[in-house]
């Protein structure tokens, strides 16, 4: 039988601005993606009103190409240029 999610499960390797959030390991996207929400929570970027919505730390804003927020749904389309 075929492994269904291979290719998701592939580790990748991040950007330097990228590895300054995560680490310089690479990692399939599905642990980048919860490091990034660990860090996420653990500095409080999550706005407070719509959590939803990233608020961009100095870190952050070099992979959301300088956006001060972004919404948890457009965050992939930014992390897909980071990783290879």
């Amino acid at each position: 039988m075929a492994k269904a999610n291979a290719k998701f499960m592939t580790p990748l390797t991040p950007s330097t601005s990228l590895a300054a959030v995560v680490g310089n390991n690479a990692l399939p996207r599905t642990e980048v993606v919860k490091k990034m929400w660990d860090y996420i929570k653990k500095n409080n970027l999550q706005d407070k009103t719509n959590k939803r919505m990233i608020n961009a730390d100095s870190k952050l804003s070099a992979i959301f190409e300088g956006k001060k927020q972004i919404s948890m749904f457009e965050m992939s389309k930014y992390l897909s240029k980071h990783l290879s």
